[in-house]
């Protein structure tokens, strides 16, 4: 995918989120500003149904205390005997002796006079000790249109009534006097919008990821197979012009000329082979499929002999390996060979990628229980934002269409591999134009 149509791709996205945005917002602030209104309205509706239900229940109930009263034997003063606990919830004083069942004959002929079709409960209670003597449910039945007749089986109590000692309540269970329930539910589908609002914009960063991740795999592809296809190429142009040079000339006479041809082919064939085996080899260094064989690696003897290696043989003239082989525990448990491969590979490196005199220090501390082990260069460093991708497989740091440094960008990749396989980790500091350093911390004690 090309950069460009990446960057339509992101400018449309971000648009259209901000379009939804900018709708969702002031769609609910008019939503917000409109059920507020209702609920406003709707306030003062209920705030005048419940006053004139609060009025029925009150006339129902002191025509309930008269009619109780009118068959008492004396008059009893029904002054402030009704009384409103909640919008739901009344009370009434007693003095008369009074059946549970006659109460509630009562309460139902006058709730229906009064056209208060509501479950009720109600209860007879004991002042002096404010416990319940009895109590029942009534449910209105709205598909006869009456109320449900006492339930027979139930035995009538045997009230023993003291003067002054009683009073019954009504309680409507139906009746919830709760104006901004509605604006609470709005409430909560509008977190709902917003929460799906927050989903979208982390599915929107998730791809716009991935996409700008399969740009930069289709880069690293791109790249591998340039240095693939020059990194083969050499090998089979050489083989080439060596195999067009023996057949059209004769070197009957000419035994030691044939021989350094037929030597450069059978060179350039293994350089050719060895390439190959490589690239079949990349799906094998997976951390399942390499085995390491254990013993103990003294790394002080090891990057001492890989220092030799390289003042005999690649500093024949010019260059250095400096050691300050400080740790006093040095000894690991690992794999000799690959051990030895990740720090051949990055002095290696910092000598390749060197434009002067290669000039690498290596150093070693402990801290920690952890062996630390540096190795730094002065080569021509690595950019910033090359320096997370460095340990990839098959990435290369761009170099356009230069190949002066042959590779297929698997050494660091191999380093990391081996090196967190032996419970190890490393990094990497470096500034473009003055060299690298690479650390890595191995665990030295179980």
């Amino acid at each position: 995918m090309k950069r460009k149509t990446i960057s339509t791709v992101i400018i449309l996205g971000v648009i259209s989120l901000i379009s939804i945005l900018i709708v969702q917002y002031f769609w609910i602030q008019t939503s917000i500003a409109t059920q507020a209104k209702r609920v406003e309205i709707q306030e003062k509706e209920d705030s005048l149904d419940m006053k004139h239900f609060t009025e029925l229940v009150h006339i129902s109930l002191r025509n309930v205390l008269q009619e109780i009263s009118s068959q008492a034997s004396d008059s009893t003063d029904l002054y402030g005997a009704v009384k409103m606990i909640k919008p739901n919830y009344f009370s009434a004083d007693i003095v008369e002796e009074l059946h549970p069942y006659y109460l509630e004959t009562l309460l139902k002929r006058e709730f229906d006079a009064q056209h208060i079709y509501q479950d009720f409960q109600y209860g007879i209670y004991d002042c002096f000790t404010d416990s319940i003597v009895f109590g029942n449910l009534i449910k209105y039945s709205k598909k006869n249109a009456q109320y449900a007749v006492a339930d027979s089986t139930v035995t009538s109590p045997k009230l023993n009534w003291k003067k002054d000692g009683h009073y019954f309540t009504v309680f409507f269970p139906n009746i919830v006097n709760h104006p901004l329930e509605a604006l609470e539910h709005d409430r909560s589908t509008w977190i709902f919008m917003f929460a799906i609002i927050f989903f979208v914009l982390i599915f929107f960063t998730f791809s716009i990821n991935v996409i700008l991740k399969q740009k930069r795999l289709s880069e690293v592809k791109t790249d591998f197979i340039n240095n693939m296809t020059h990194e083969l190429k050499t090998p089979i142009s050489t083989i080439s012009l060596s195999s067009d040079v023996l057949m059209k000339g004769d070197f009957t006479h000419e035994p030691e000329k044939l021989k350094r041809y037929a030597g450069i082919i059978y060179k350039e064939n293994k350089r050719l082979e060895n390439q190959v085996e490589r690239v079949l080899n990349v799906a094998k260094m997976d951390k399942e499929s390499i085995q390491l064989k254990q013993s103990e690696v003294d790394i002080h003897e090891l990057l001492q002999e890989i220092e030799e290696n390289f003042e005999f043989n690649q500093f024949a003239k010019d260059g250095a390996v400096e050691m300050h082989l400080e740790a006093q525990d040095y000894v690991l448990k690992g794999d000799m060979v690959h051990l030895t491969n990740v720090f051949y590979n990055l002095i290696d490196n910092a000598c390749k990628y060197c434009e002067q005199t290669p000039h690498v220090v290596v150093k070693t501390w402990n801290e920690k229980d952890k062996l630390h082990v540096t190795i730094s260069d002065n080569g021509i460093g690595i950019r910033r934002e090359n320096q997370s991708m460095i340990f990839d497989k098959f990435y290369r740091v761009p170099t356009g269409n230069l190949h002066n440094v042959k590779g297929f960008g698997l050494g660091l990749f191999y380093v990391k591999l081996i090196v967190e396989q032996h419970g190890g980790k490393i990094s990497v500091k470096s500034t473009y134009g003055k060299g690298t350093t690479f650390t890595i911390i191995f665990p030295v004690k179980e």
